[in-house]
């Protein structure tokens, strides 16, 4: 008999509700770290056209590492780099890494809500939730020609029958590690955006 597969939340290494929050800000490297944990539950969506959601996510959680290598001090928390580089980078389009966090919190806000919306419509299949989830994030920040390209991925999306099996079993035990998981994501998310209209960094 095969052994149980383990939960998906026992497979990462790290989660958003162990990333450290203090006066400072976020925590840069356990925020990174936690997000390249979220990064994997699309391979648990079975299908090629999130490659394109998983390798948005990566290529900026990349750039924002190399920052974090680059500057060890001024990198530590998310809220210190926002201010290194407007301190230090004359021209917003040149800040590197404010850029890379901004998109970096856009896809993530995409993908809690996409996932918060399903869990709070059980009848809902993940791709009507995951376009909800688009249109009230990534959408605005599309041009006409990146929209079709997400909007082919929601429809790719597993029936919810699929997917919620995939991340463990028993699900009395994994739903509420999914919304631990996703209310202190969404968390991080609400206090960046307050973070970024304070301190005019653009919007999430």
């Amino acid at each position: 008999m095969a052994a149980p597969q383990p939960q998906f939340f026992e497979t990462i290494t790290k989660s958003f509700t162990e990333v450290t929050i203090t006066e400072a800000g976020v925590d840069t490297a356990e925020f990174l770290d936690a997000a390249e944990n979220l990064v994997k539950i699309f391979g648990l969506f079975g299908n090629p056209a999130f490659v394109v959601v998983q390798n948005d996510l990566t290529g900026n959680i990349t750039k924002i590492r190399a920052y974090l290598a680059a500057n060890p001090e001024s990198g530590k928390t998310l809220e210190s780099i926002l201010a290194a580089e407007k301190a230090n980078i004359p021209k917003p389009k040149d800040r590197t890494a404010t850029d890379a966090l901004t998109w970096l919190l856009r896809g993530l806000k995409f993908t809690s809500l996409g996932l918060k919306y399903n869990l709070d419509n059980p009848s809902e299949e993940l791709s009507a939730s995951f376009t909800k989830g688009y249109e009230g994030s990534l959408k605005k920040h599309h041009g006409m020609m990146v929209r079709p390209v997400f909007y082919l991925a929601m429809k790719a999306c597993p029936y919810r029958a699929n997917f919620y099996p995939k991340l463990g079993e028993p699900q009395s035990e994994v739903i509420p590690k999914l919304e631990a998981w996703l209310k202190a994501l969404q968390d991080i998310v609400a206090k960046e955006e307050a973070v970024f209209k304070a301190g005019g960094y653009g919007e999430i």
